[in-house]
């Protein structure tokens, strides 16, 4: 048990990046680490033994984020402009250098195979964000949807689908805001809902209407500077901003009304008179609302004017500590992060937004944070000792089980990585304080 005032210290601290890590995400059911730095390296850590499985130069540029597609592959993205999907399997980190970035020696690090490759804007530092349609065929269930910046108009964003590579629209909503730095993609139920936040502190919520145009539904401004990072919760109810300002904002998360105009609804024929495809026809909902849309038309909002935008933020703090860069919350949302300039991890309950913890070890400042995934009725880390009644009941005809304590060292330290909760912090020195919280 930690005394009562003595600071918390990180569990262990990962080295080997030479410049700042702006990008960590946890994949493979915890058991890896993924972080990304200013200099275009990649490191993917074991987490069973804190060392690292695989580097490579992804990028000629700064990592802007990184996230994980299935279990074989992986998402980079570049301040080089470019957005790369590397094949990432577990018969891949083999075939890969273990050389960490801090090493000056000149061995090759060679790259894992490219799927695919798309030029992307990277002015605006805004990260990807992504997200798969909500379609149980199976002949679907590797599309994916990305959304970037536009690479001419700063404050348009692009939505591309893979694996075709196409961009299926570029979304403009609204003049003036400046550019987009912070994006969220995702499905509720079967609606598409884009999130974006703004250089001038302006958070936007919008969602697809069957027609294949975009409504607004939400729209504040509560920072004073740039929103540097959102998250959505897991219920996709809400969502938090950060930004260079003080202030985190919790936003709230409406659905318009189903229904269309009478002269639009979801089961009319489309403007080429051919009855909208549904999602269970193999054709994705995206695909499906722009079937009849110009690819190359910057789609507009929406003209139901009788819609009511929303316009009040659920809650709004003053944190009075300026420069929030990261804002993460946890797959269970009782807690949220920031990674802050001023070197501190700052953990927040998600239902009262009140602080209850500070992390401090770096010196210097802390640019990305992430939180290990957390399933649904998991136990803490340890050994649950098991009743001879139990193991007799489990064990059946003579057959032997073993007890938890009688597990390997590897299993032991498998599946302390998978259930514990894990919090990534990385920070301009190049180093990743990684703790064990909550």
């Amino acid at each position: 048990m930690v005394a009562e005032h003595s600071p918390l210290q990180p569990k262990t601290v990962l080295r080997g990046h030479k410049a700042q890590v702006h990008a960590a995400a946890f994949i493979r059911h915890n058991e890896r680490l993924v972080t990304g730095d200013a200099e275009g390296f990649i490191v993917v850590w074991d987490l069973t033994i804190m060392r690292p499985r695989a580097v490579w130069k992804a990028h000629e540029n700064a990592i802007l984020g990184v996230a994980e597609w299935g279990e074989d592959k992986l998402i980079t993205h570049g301040r080089d402009n470019r957005l790369i999907v590397w094949k990432f399997g577990i018969q891949e980190e083999s075939t890969l250098s273990t050389v960490l970035p801090l090493d000056t020696s000149q061995e090759d690090r060679p790259q894992p195979w490219m799927v695919h490759m798309m030029e992307v804007n990277t002015m605006n530092f805004c990260t990807f964000s992504s997200c798969r349609p909500p379609t149980s065929s199976a002949a679907y269930n590797t599309d994916l949807l990305i959304a970037v910046p536009n690479t001419l108009q700063s404050e348009a964003i692009d939505i591309f689908h893979l694996p075709s590579q196409r961009r299926q629209q570029t979304v403009k909503l609204g003049d003036k805001n400046g550019m987009v730095m912070a994006l969220s993609l995702f499905y509720r139920h079967d609606t598409l809902i884009l999130i974006a936040g703004y250089e001038n502190g302006l958070a936007i919520v919008a969602q697809l209407l069957t027609d294949g145009s975009w409504e607004i539904t939400y729209r504040a401004t509560t920072h004073t500077q740039p929103v540097l990072s959102l998250d959505v919760v897991r219920s996709q109810e809400f969502f938090y901003t950060s930004s260079a300002d003080a202030v985190i904002a919790k936003h709230p998360i409406p659905l318009l009304n189903k229904k269309l105009p009478p002269t639009t609804t979801a089961s009319s024929p489309t403007s080429s008179g051919k009855p909208a495809p549904s999602s269970s026809s193999g054709v994705s909902l995206l695909s499906a609302a722009l079937a009849s849309q110009p690819q190359s038309q910057a789609q507009q909002i929406g003209s139901n004017t009788a819609t009511e935008v929303e316009t009040q933020p659920l809650k709004v703090i003053n944190t009075k500590h300026s420069g929030q860069q990261d804002l993460k919350i946890r797959s269970d949302s009782k807690i949220f992060a920031t990674a802050g300039w001023d070197g501190r991890i700052r953990v927040y309950s998600v239902k009262t937004m009140k602080e209850v913890a500070v992390l401090k070890w770096h010196q210097v400042g802390c640019y990305a944070v992430a939180f290990s995934t957390i399933e649904d009725g998991e136990e803490k880390a340890g050994s649950k000792p098991v009743s001879e009644e139990e193991e007799t009941a489990r064990s059946g005809a003579g057959t032997v089980v073993p007890r938890l304590v009688e597990m390997t060292v590897r299993e032991k330290r498998i599946r302390h990585v998978k259930t514990a909760h894990w919090l990534a912090a990385g920070s301009k020195d190049g180093k990743v304080s990684l703790w064990d919280v909550y």
